[in-house]
Protein backbone atom coordinates (compact mmCIF):
# COMPACT_ATOMS: atom_id res chain seq x y z
CA UNK A 1 0.00 0.00 0.00
CA UNK A 2 2.66 2.34 0.82
CA UNK A 3 4.60 1.64 -2.62
CA UNK A 4 0.93 2.38 -4.57
CA UNK A 5 0.63 5.87 -2.32
CA UNK A 6 4.53 6.92 -3.26
CA UNK A 7 3.33 6.29 -7.22
CA UNK A 8 0.02 8.58 -6.57
CA UNK A 9 2.52 11.32 -5.13
CA UNK A 10 4.63 10.92 -7.96
CA UNK A 11 1.77 11.23 -10.58
CA UNK A 12 1.05 14.47 -9.03
CA UNK A 13 4.63 15.65 -8.11
CA UNK A 14 6.40 14.91 -11.36
CA UNK A 15 4.46 16.72 -13.20
CA UNK A 16 2.79 19.37 -11.40
CA UNK A 17 4.17 22.01 -9.13
CA UNK A 18 3.09 21.17 -5.65
CA UNK A 19 0.77 24.15 -5.50
CA UNK A 20 -1.65 22.81 -7.77
CA UNK A 21 -3.13 20.82 -5.04
CA UNK A 22 -4.32 23.40 -3.15
CA UNK A 23 -5.01 25.48 -6.64
CA UNK A 24 -7.25 22.66 -7.49
CA UNK A 25 -8.90 22.37 -4.35
CA UNK A 26 -9.96 26.17 -4.27
CA UNK A 27 -12.35 25.02 -7.64
CA UNK A 28 -15.84 25.05 -7.00
CA UNK A 29 -16.56 22.06 -8.93
CA UNK A 30 -16.98 18.17 -8.38
CA UNK A 31 -14.51 16.14 -10.14
CA UNK A 32 -11.47 13.55 -9.58
CA UNK A 33 -8.33 12.97 -11.55
CA UNK A 34 -7.34 9.25 -12.29
CA UNK A 35 -4.10 7.95 -13.51
CA UNK A 36 -4.19 5.17 -15.86
CA UNK A 37 -0.61 4.06 -15.59
CA UNK A 38 -0.50 3.42 -11.85
CA UNK A 39 -2.13 -0.19 -11.34
CA UNK A 40 -6.47 -0.33 -11.07
CA UNK A 41 -6.26 3.12 -12.51
CA UNK A 42 -6.81 4.50 -9.45
CA UNK A 43 -8.03 8.34 -8.49
CA UNK A 44 -5.18 10.58 -7.72
CA UNK A 45 -6.73 13.46 -6.87
CA UNK A 46 -10.74 14.10 -5.14
CA UNK A 47 -11.64 18.07 -4.85
CA UNK A 48 -13.60 19.25 -2.15
CA UNK A 49 -16.70 19.25 -3.92
CA UNK A 50 -16.86 15.68 -4.90
CA UNK A 51 -15.87 14.31 -1.40
CA UNK A 52 -18.80 16.70 0.11
CA UNK A 53 -21.20 15.40 -2.89
CA UNK A 54 -20.00 11.90 -2.24
CA UNK A 55 -19.51 11.34 1.06
CA UNK A 56 -16.32 9.88 1.28
CA UNK A 57 -12.96 11.37 3.06
CA UNK A 58 -10.29 11.90 1.05
CA UNK A 59 -8.23 8.78 2.21
CA UNK A 60 -11.04 6.57 1.46
CA UNK A 61 -11.04 7.88 -2.02
CA UNK A 62 -7.38 8.21 -3.32
CA UNK A 63 -6.29 4.88 -4.59
CA UNK A 64 -9.29 3.54 -5.21
CA UNK A 65 -10.95 3.03 -8.17
CA UNK A 66 -14.23 4.79 -9.66
CA UNK A 67 -16.18 1.66 -9.33
CA UNK A 68 -16.69 2.22 -6.03
CA UNK A 69 -19.21 4.79 -6.19
CA UNK A 70 -21.30 2.57 -8.88
CA UNK A 71 -23.88 -0.43 -7.52
CA UNK A 72 -26.84 -2.59 -8.84
CA UNK A 73 -28.29 0.67 -10.25
CA UNK A 74 -25.71 1.71 -12.69
CA UNK A 75 -25.95 0.83 -16.09
CA UNK A 76 -23.86 -1.26 -17.21
CA UNK A 77 -23.93 0.18 -20.50
CA UNK A 78 -22.90 3.41 -19.63
CA UNK A 79 -20.07 1.65 -17.17
CA UNK A 80 -18.52 -0.36 -21.12
CA UNK A 81 -19.42 3.23 -22.84
CA UNK A 82 -16.75 4.48 -20.25
CA UNK A 83 -14.54 2.06 -20.51
CA UNK A 84 -14.54 2.14 -24.50
CA UNK A 85 -13.74 6.09 -24.46
CA UNK A 86 -10.67 5.15 -21.74
CA UNK A 87 -9.44 2.76 -24.91
CA UNK A 88 -9.65 5.56 -27.47
CA UNK A 89 -8.20 7.93 -25.14
CA UNK A 90 -11.38 10.18 -25.60
CA UNK A 91 -13.75 12.79 -24.07
CA UNK A 92 -17.31 11.26 -23.11
CA UNK A 93 -20.36 12.70 -21.73
CA UNK A 94 -23.40 10.86 -20.24
CA UNK A 95 -26.19 10.71 -17.61
CA UNK A 96 -24.66 8.76 -14.42
CA UNK A 97 -26.54 7.09 -11.13
CA UNK A 98 -23.72 6.34 -8.29
CA UNK A 99 -24.09 5.84 -4.95
CA UNK A 100 -22.87 8.22 -2.13
CA UNK A 101 -21.35 6.21 0.88
CA UNK A 102 -24.58 5.99 2.82
CA UNK A 103 -25.79 4.36 -0.29
CA UNK A 104 -28.01 6.63 -1.38
CA UNK A 105 -28.40 7.00 -5.30
CA UNK A 106 -27.87 10.08 -7.00
CA UNK A 107 -28.02 11.16 -11.09
CA UNK A 108 -24.90 12.78 -12.50
CA UNK A 109 -23.48 14.72 -15.75
CA UNK A 110 -20.52 12.93 -15.99
CA UNK A 111 -18.09 14.59 -18.02
CA UNK A 112 -14.88 12.02 -18.57
CA UNK A 113 -11.48 14.09 -20.52
CA UNK A 114 -8.36 12.86 -21.14
CA UNK A 115 -4.87 14.67 -20.32
CA UNK A 116 -2.10 14.54 -22.59
CA UNK A 117 1.73 15.21 -22.52
CA UNK A 118 2.59 18.22 -24.90
CA UNK A 119 5.69 16.51 -25.53
CA UNK A 120 4.89 13.01 -26.60
CA UNK A 121 0.92 12.71 -26.77
CA UNK A 122 0.82 10.08 -24.09
CA UNK A 123 -2.01 10.72 -21.75
CA UNK A 124 -1.34 11.16 -18.15
CA UNK A 125 -4.21 11.47 -16.39
CA UNK A 126 -8.33 11.51 -17.02
CA UNK A 127 -10.09 14.24 -15.43
CA UNK A 128 -13.92 13.41 -14.52
CA UNK A 129 -16.48 16.29 -14.07
CA UNK A 130 -19.49 15.26 -12.01
CA UNK A 131 -22.13 17.36 -11.99
CA UNK A 132 -25.22 16.52 -9.70
CA UNK A 133 -28.67 16.48 -11.50
CA UNK A 134 -31.57 18.53 -10.20
CA UNK A 135 -34.18 17.87 -12.59
CA UNK A 136 -36.13 14.70 -13.11
CA UNK A 137 -38.45 12.93 -15.89
CA UNK A 138 -40.27 9.68 -16.55
CA UNK A 139 -38.60 7.26 -19.00
CA UNK A 140 -39.81 8.09 -22.15
CA UNK A 141 -39.72 3.70 -23.30
CA UNK A 142 -42.28 1.34 -23.03
CA UNK A 143 -43.12 1.12 -19.33
CA UNK A 144 -41.44 1.75 -15.78
CA UNK A 145 -42.39 -0.41 -12.79
CA UNK A 146 -44.97 1.33 -10.27
CA UNK A 147 -46.67 0.19 -7.01
CA UNK A 148 -46.55 -3.42 -8.02
CA UNK A 149 -47.83 -3.06 -11.11
CA UNK A 150 -46.11 -2.08 -14.73
CA UNK A 151 -47.79 0.18 -17.83
CA UNK A 152 -47.63 -2.02 -21.27
CA UNK A 153 -46.85 -0.05 -24.58
CA UNK A 154 -50.89 0.32 -24.94
CA UNK A 155 -51.06 2.02 -21.16
CA UNK A 156 -52.61 -1.09 -19.68
CA UNK A 157 -51.71 -2.33 -15.91
CA UNK A 158 -50.36 -5.44 -16.07
CA UNK A 159 -49.86 -7.51 -13.11
CA UNK A 160 -45.91 -8.45 -12.00
CA UNK A 161 -44.97 -12.10 -11.98
CA UNK A 162 -42.17 -13.40 -9.60
CA UNK A 163 -39.33 -13.97 -12.24
CA UNK A 164 -36.41 -15.97 -11.94
CA UNK A 165 -36.68 -19.19 -11.41
CA UNK A 166 -39.12 -19.21 -9.34
CA UNK A 167 -41.22 -17.97 -12.08
CA UNK A 168 -44.84 -18.90 -11.53
CA UNK A 169 -46.30 -21.08 -14.41
CA UNK A 170 -48.79 -18.29 -16.45
CA UNK A 171 -51.80 -20.13 -18.02
CA UNK A 172 -52.07 -19.10 -21.12
CA UNK A 173 -54.49 -20.03 -24.31
CA UNK A 174 -51.99 -19.80 -27.02
CA UNK A 175 -47.88 -19.67 -27.63
CA UNK A 176 -48.38 -16.16 -29.10
CA UNK A 177 -49.51 -15.39 -25.14
CA UNK A 178 -46.84 -16.90 -23.83
CA UNK A 179 -44.42 -15.24 -25.96
CA UNK A 180 -46.39 -11.60 -25.52
CA UNK A 181 -45.99 -12.58 -21.75
CA UNK A 182 -42.18 -13.45 -22.02
CA UNK A 183 -41.72 -10.26 -23.57
CA UNK A 184 -42.77 -8.37 -21.45
CA UNK A 185 -40.61 -10.05 -18.55
CA UNK A 186 -37.41 -9.28 -20.32
CA UNK A 187 -38.82 -5.79 -21.02
CA UNK A 188 -39.71 -5.41 -16.96
CA UNK A 189 -36.41 -6.95 -16.38
CA UNK A 190 -34.24 -4.29 -17.85
CA UNK A 191 -36.71 -1.81 -16.32
CA UNK A 192 -35.97 -2.82 -13.14
CA UNK A 193 -32.02 -2.86 -13.70
CA UNK A 194 -32.47 0.39 -14.64
CA UNK A 195 -34.94 2.13 -12.66
CA UNK A 196 -35.47 0.52 -9.78
CA UNK A 197 -34.51 3.35 -7.29
CA UNK A 198 -35.29 6.15 -9.31
CA UNK A 199 -36.28 7.55 -12.44
CA UNK A 200 -33.78 8.83 -14.71
CA UNK A 201 -32.62 12.47 -15.25
CA UNK A 202 -31.91 14.64 -17.96
CA UNK A 203 -29.21 17.12 -17.78
CA UNK A 204 -29.98 20.80 -18.28
CA UNK A 205 -28.43 23.83 -20.40
CA UNK A 206 -27.41 25.44 -17.23
CA UNK A 207 -25.83 21.55 -15.70
CA UNK A 208 -24.14 21.21 -19.15
CA UNK A 209 -22.59 24.62 -18.73
CA UNK A 210 -21.37 23.79 -15.75
CA UNK A 211 -19.36 20.80 -16.58
CA UNK A 212 -18.08 22.23 -19.22
CA UNK A 213 -16.90 25.42 -17.38
CA UNK A 214 -15.52 22.74 -14.60
CA UNK A 215 -13.50 21.36 -17.16
CA UNK A 216 -12.38 24.57 -18.40
CA UNK A 217 -10.92 25.65 -15.55
CA UNK A 218 -9.05 22.62 -14.25
CA UNK A 219 -7.16 22.05 -17.78
CA UNK A 220 -6.52 25.83 -17.49
CA UNK A 221 -4.87 24.62 -13.57
CA UNK A 222 -2.74 21.61 -14.91
CA UNK A 223 -1.62 23.34 -17.69
CA UNK A 224 -0.40 26.45 -16.01
CA UNK A 225 1.07 24.19 -13.11
CA UNK A 226 3.01 22.04 -15.36
CA UNK A 227 4.90 24.67 -17.33
CA UNK A 228 6.29 25.48 -14.06
CA UNK A 229 7.89 21.96 -14.01
CA UNK A 230 8.76 22.41 -17.84
CA UNK A 231 6.96 19.17 -18.38
CA UNK A 232 3.57 20.62 -20.33
CA UNK A 233 0.30 18.89 -20.42
CA UNK A 234 -2.69 19.87 -23.00
CA UNK A 235 -6.16 19.05 -23.75
CA UNK A 236 -5.97 17.80 -26.91
CA UNK A 237 -2.91 15.82 -28.50
CA UNK A 238 -0.71 18.27 -29.64
CA UNK A 239 2.25 15.63 -31.24
CA UNK A 240 1.42 12.11 -32.85
CA UNK A 241 2.59 9.24 -30.26
CA UNK A 242 5.65 7.64 -30.58
CA UNK A 243 5.29 3.75 -31.68
CA UNK A 244 6.76 3.22 -28.77
CA UNK A 245 4.22 4.44 -26.63
CA UNK A 246 1.46 2.08 -24.70
CA UNK A 247 -2.68 3.37 -25.17
CA UNK A 248 -4.21 3.36 -21.93
CA UNK A 249 -6.40 0.56 -22.29
CA UNK A 250 -3.38 -2.06 -22.40
CA UNK A 251 -1.55 -0.41 -19.76
CA UNK A 252 -4.94 -0.44 -17.37
CA UNK A 253 -4.63 -4.78 -18.58
CA UNK A 254 -1.05 -4.59 -17.79
CA UNK A 255 -1.56 -2.89 -14.24
CA UNK A 256 -3.61 -5.51 -12.90
CA UNK A 257 0.07 -8.23 -13.51
CA UNK A 258 0.90 -7.87 -9.93
CA UNK A 259 4.31 -9.55 -10.52
CA UNK A 260 7.52 -7.31 -11.41
CA UNK A 261 7.87 -7.07 -15.18
CA UNK A 262 9.08 -4.49 -17.70
CA UNK A 263 8.33 -4.25 -21.76
CA UNK A 264 10.79 -2.94 -24.46
CA UNK A 265 10.17 -2.01 -27.96
CA UNK A 266 12.37 -4.04 -30.02
CA UNK A 267 11.46 -1.47 -33.15
CA UNK A 268 13.55 1.53 -31.42
CA UNK A 269 16.91 2.59 -30.78
CA UNK A 270 18.24 0.56 -27.77
CA UNK A 271 15.15 -1.55 -27.42
CA UNK A 272 13.71 0.81 -24.53
CA UNK A 273 11.24 0.23 -21.57
CA UNK A 274 7.71 1.14 -22.98
CA UNK A 275 5.84 -0.12 -19.55
CA UNK A 276 7.19 -1.02 -16.07
CA UNK A 277 4.98 -2.77 -13.90
CA UNK A 278 4.02 -1.30 -10.00
CA UNK A 279 6.15 -4.69 -8.47
CA UNK A 280 9.31 -3.81 -10.65
CA UNK A 281 9.67 -0.19 -9.56
CA UNK A 282 9.02 -1.64 -6.29
CA UNK A 283 11.93 -4.13 -6.75
CA UNK A 284 14.08 -1.99 -8.36
CA UNK A 285 13.58 1.43 -6.14
CA UNK A 286 13.50 3.50 -9.25
CA UNK A 287 10.68 6.05 -9.98
CA UNK A 288 8.91 4.93 -13.22
CA UNK A 289 10.06 8.21 -15.24
CA UNK A 290 13.65 7.06 -14.31
CA UNK A 291 12.84 3.87 -16.40
CA UNK A 292 10.83 4.28 -19.15
CA UNK A 293 12.49 4.78 -22.59
CA UNK A 294 16.25 3.47 -21.02
CA UNK A 295 17.58 -0.11 -21.96
CA UNK A 296 17.50 -2.69 -18.90
CA UNK A 297 21.33 -2.61 -19.34
CA UNK A 298 21.02 0.06 -16.48
CA UNK A 299 20.26 -2.87 -14.03
CA UNK A 300 23.95 -4.15 -14.80
CA UNK A 301 26.38 -3.18 -12.56
CA UNK A 302 30.45 -4.38 -12.48
CA UNK A 303 30.02 -8.10 -10.59
CA UNK A 304 27.08 -8.95 -13.81
CA UNK A 305 28.09 -11.91 -15.78
CA UNK A 306 28.83 -10.71 -19.09
CA UNK A 307 28.45 -13.80 -20.53
CA UNK A 308 24.97 -13.58 -19.56
CA UNK A 309 24.26 -10.58 -21.29
CA UNK A 310 25.71 -12.05 -23.97
CA UNK A 311 22.85 -14.75 -23.72
CA UNK A 312 20.53 -12.34 -23.93
CA UNK A 313 21.52 -10.39 -26.60
CA UNK A 314 21.87 -13.11 -28.98
CA UNK A 315 18.37 -14.98 -27.63
CA UNK A 316 16.63 -11.34 -28.57
CA UNK A 317 18.42 -11.32 -32.51
CA UNK A 318 17.04 -14.92 -32.65
CA UNK A 319 13.47 -13.89 -31.62
CA UNK A 320 13.67 -17.15 -29.39
CA UNK A 321 12.73 -16.55 -25.28
CA UNK A 322 15.75 -17.54 -22.60
CA UNK A 323 15.55 -17.87 -19.04
CA UNK A 324 18.85 -16.63 -16.81
CA UNK A 325 20.10 -16.01 -13.31
CA UNK A 326 21.75 -12.92 -13.40
CA UNK A 327 23.14 -10.65 -10.57
CA UNK A 328 21.40 -7.13 -10.88
CA UNK A 329 21.76 -3.78 -9.11
CA UNK A 330 18.78 -1.65 -7.45
CA UNK A 331 18.86 2.07 -7.74
CA UNK A 332 20.64 2.21 -4.14
CA UNK A 333 23.39 0.00 -5.36
CA UNK A 334 22.73 -2.94 -3.63
CA UNK A 335 22.87 -6.29 -5.44
CA UNK A 336 20.33 -8.88 -6.02
CA UNK A 337 19.75 -12.73 -8.42
CA UNK A 338 17.76 -12.18 -10.39
CA UNK A 339 16.02 -14.73 -12.33
CA UNK A 340 14.92 -13.21 -15.60
CA UNK A 341 13.08 -14.20 -18.54
CA UNK A 342 12.62 -12.58 -21.53
CA UNK A 343 10.80 -13.38 -24.22
CA UNK A 344 8.60 -11.92 -27.38
CA UNK A 345 5.42 -10.60 -27.09
CA UNK A 346 3.40 -11.09 -31.02
CA UNK A 347 0.57 -8.94 -31.71
CA UNK A 348 -3.03 -10.96 -32.50
CA UNK A 349 -1.48 -10.80 -36.34
CA UNK A 350 0.96 -12.63 -34.92
CA UNK A 351 4.29 -9.73 -35.75
CA UNK A 352 6.80 -9.54 -32.40
CA UNK A 353 5.79 -6.02 -31.24
CA UNK A 354 7.27 -6.52 -27.68
CA UNK A 355 9.82 -8.13 -25.46
CA UNK A 356 8.48 -9.17 -22.12
CA UNK A 357 11.21 -8.89 -19.50
CA UNK A 358 10.11 -10.57 -16.03
CA UNK A 359 11.71 -10.41 -12.87
CA UNK A 360 11.55 -12.58 -9.89
CA UNK A 361 14.37 -12.33 -7.00
CA UNK A 362 15.89 -14.96 -5.86
CA UNK A 363 16.05 -14.90 -2.06
CA UNK A 364 19.23 -17.80 -1.62
CA UNK A 365 22.85 -17.45 -2.35
CA UNK A 366 24.56 -17.12 -5.50
CA UNK A 367 21.75 -17.27 -7.25
CA UNK A 368 20.09 -20.41 -6.04
CA UNK A 369 16.53 -20.94 -4.95
CA UNK A 370 15.09 -21.00 -2.16
CA UNK A 371 11.81 -23.03 -2.07
CA UNK A 372 9.04 -20.91 -1.01
CA UNK A 373 5.25 -21.86 -0.56
CA UNK A 374 2.96 -21.42 -3.44
CA UNK A 375 4.14 -21.11 -7.43
CA UNK A 376 7.44 -21.89 -8.26
CA UNK A 377 9.49 -19.33 -9.71
CA UNK A 378 9.08 -21.13 -13.02
CA UNK A 379 5.11 -21.14 -12.97
CA UNK A 380 5.19 -17.41 -11.64
CA UNK A 381 7.37 -16.94 -15.06
CA UNK A 382 4.63 -18.29 -17.04
CA UNK A 383 1.61 -16.72 -15.39
CA UNK A 384 3.31 -13.51 -16.15
CA UNK A 385 4.22 -14.32 -19.64
CA UNK A 386 0.80 -15.68 -20.20
CA UNK A 387 -0.78 -12.42 -18.86
CA UNK A 388 1.13 -9.73 -20.50
CA UNK A 389 0.30 -11.59 -23.91
CA UNK A 390 -3.61 -11.72 -23.25
CA UNK A 391 -3.18 -8.22 -22.61
CA UNK A 392 -1.40 -7.49 -26.01
CA UNK A 393 -3.46 -9.28 -28.22
CA UNK A 394 -6.59 -8.64 -27.22
CA UNK A 395 -5.50 -4.88 -26.95
CA UNK A 396 -4.75 -5.57 -30.59
CA UNK A 397 -7.66 -6.71 -31.78
CA UNK A 398 -9.22 -3.78 -30.18
CA UNK A 399 -7.55 -1.44 -31.82
CA UNK A 400 -8.27 -3.47 -35.19
CA UNK A 401 -11.70 -3.22 -34.71
CA UNK A 402 -12.08 -0.04 -33.95
CA UNK A 403 -10.14 1.28 -36.68
CA UNK A 404 -12.56 -0.87 -39.36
Amino acid sequence: MESQLGLIDESFSNRYSNYVYEALDELPNSFTITDPSISGHPIVFASREFLKMSGYSKDEVIGKNGRIFQGPGTCRRSIMEIRDAIRAERTIQMNLLNYRKDGTLFWMLFHMSPVFSKDDGRVIHFVAVQVPLSKKRRRSSCGYRRNGTSLSEDGSQVQDFVFGSCRKEVCSDSLMELGRVLSLEQMLEHDIRESEHEEPCEASDAEKRESMTGMDNIFSLLTHYSELTGRLVCRKRCSVPDVGLLSSSLIISLGRIKQSFVLTNPHLPDMPIVYASDAFLKLTGYARDEVLGRNCRFLSGLSTDASTLCLIRESIEAEQPCTVRILNYRKDKSSFWNLLHVSPVRDACGKIVYLVNVHIEEQGCNGKTQERRGMSPEKRLLSVIGSVKIAVRSSSISAGSSES
